[in-house]
């Protein structure tokens, strides 16, 4: 039997419940999805939800809230009481100052046994080790790949598929925002505040750009690589980190001319006791392992003491690609 609650409906989580229709072939014919539950309330069925009649309602566009089975008294702590799930898919709001209420939700889950695939990054920013100590005691798993960049498997790449290597450096491009914004002001000839008024306009940035322009989201995916791959911890108000709002057109084209391209990159390096972590725009020639990321794709490349140079591309940014990297996620503990 598999029991699934999912908490947090937004668009990735509507692009989960998709996806367990898509690939039901995939998943165990006993498997359910008990509990879809919102900061307000949610949906139960003890013998599960009908996910083909969910998909339909919201792909009509209908608000889960409306929805037959919703209740405001439904929430989280229901999981708890009742018992009766095998893994919690948490998806709420990314909230860096204190992780909540993801951290809660995350924690009492391991606590109670319960499997958790998360791409909510403030937790596992801010309490990771603490998170995955919890989860060992209870012999759980805690899976997080798509907080490190969606769809892009380098979660998986920085540690299962480099078993026996030591990683001693660690480079990102890890954000679809400032990749678009940098190559419109290129291929548009247009400044920096433009690139970005276009990119707001296409609901590429969001109204408050800061997170992505000011490099704070390619620092939060490298600090949890980085805390994931060396098992150690760092204070992140403490790092090096810069964005791309003082970033000119003249020297994007001259830079251009020449080949070279400039892009938002994260760079960890940990070898001997030694931790250096730094974010910001660096210029990278086509030698580079990351120079052909563009557009929405992001790309991590390894270098390792055996296993030579890795490096993984790919994963673009969209609601139904981080819902692939939970659902595969979810398939890796069933």
């Amino acid at each position: 039997m598999l029991n699934i609650a999912l908490v947090g409906f937004g668009e990735v989580g509507k692009s989960f419940v998709k996806l367990l229709q898509i690939k039901k072939h995939l998943l165990p014919k006993n498997m359910k999805l008990k509990y879809i539950i919102k900061s307000n309330g949610g949906i139960y069925d003890k013998d599960g939800l009908n996910i083909d009649e969910i998909v339909k309602y919201t792909n009509s566009n209908n608000n889960i809230e409306k929805h037959a089975l919703w209740s405001d008294d439904i929430s989280f702590k229901d999981i708890l009481k009742n018992k009766d799930v095998d893994v919690l898919v948490e998806l709420t709001s990314t909230n860096i100052v204190n992780g909540e209420p993801g951290y809660t939700h995350i924690k009492c889950a391991l606590e109670n046994k319960i499997n958790v695939v998360t791409g909510n990054k403030g937790p596992i920013l801010l309490y990771y080790h603490e998170l995955k100590n919890i989860a060992n005691k209870n012999n759980v798993y805690l899976k997080i790949g798509c907080t490190t960049g969606g769809a892009l498997p380098s979660v998986n790449v920085g540690t299962i598929d480099s078993l026996g290597a030591q990683i001693t450096e660690i480079i990102g491009v890890l954000n679809g925002t400032t990749n678009f914004i940098l190559e419109e002001m290129i291929k548009s000839n247009i400044t920096y505040k433009e690139a970005l008024k276009r990119a707001q306009d296409l609901k590429i940035a969001e109204k408050d750009p800061s997170l992505d322009v000011l490099g704070i989201d390619t620092a939060i995916k490298m600090a949890i690589l980085s805390k994931v791959i060396w098992d150690i911890d760092f204070e992140f108000d403490k790092l090096d980190i810069k964005g791309i709002t003082d970033v000119k057109l003249n020297n994007l084209l001259l830079e251009n001319f020449s080949g070279k391209k400039t892009k938002l990159v994260g760079r960890a390096f940990y070898l001997n006791g030694n931790f250096e972590f730094e974010v910001g725009p660096v210029v990278i020639d086509k030698d580079h392992p990351l120079y052909f990321v563009d557009g929405k794709n992001k790309g991590v490349y390894y270098k390792t003491d055996i296993l030579g140079d890795i490096t993984v591309i790919g994963g673009a940014s969209s609601p139904l690609n981080a819902a692939a990297a939970i659902f595969r996620d979810l398939l890796y503990i069933i």
